[in-house]
C-alpha cells in the first residue's frame, strides 16, 4: 500500500495530504465538486466570503449525505420486512 504526498486546492487555500495512492482520483474528485458547490452559491447568491461559501456547501454536503442515510434506512426496512415474509411464507408451506 503506497502513500502519496498531494496538495488540494479547497477555495482560495491549498492543502497539503498524505493519502492512499488507490484513493487519489476519489479524494481529488471530491474537490472538485467542493469547489464547483462554492462556486455555483457565488454565482447564485454573490457571496464572496471563502468562509461563508465553504459553510453552505458543508450544509449542502450534510443535507445529501443525511437524505441518502435516510434512503438507505427506509430500503433496508423494506428488505428485512420482505425477508420476514418470505421466512413466513417457507415456514408455512412446511
Amino acid at each position: 500500500m503506497s502513500e502519496l504526498s498531494i496538495k488540494l486546492r479547497i477555495g482560495n487555500r491549498e492543502y497539503p495530504m498524505r493519502i492512499k495512492a488507490e484513493d487519489e482520483e476519489r479524494i481529488r474528485r471530491a474537490g472538485r465538486i467542493l469547489n464547483e458547490k462554492a462556486q455555483t452559491y457565488k454565482e447564485r447568491f454573490g457571496i464572496d466570503d471563502q468562509q461563508d461559501l465553504l459553510a453552505m456547501v458543508a450544509f449542502d454536503c450534510q443535507n445529501e449525505k443525511m437524505k441518502d442515510d435516510e434512503g438507505k434506512n427506509e430500503g433496508d426496512t423494506s428488505t428485512f420486512e420482505k425477508i420476514k415474509n418470505l421466512n413466513q411464507l417457507i415456514s408455512n408451506s412446511l
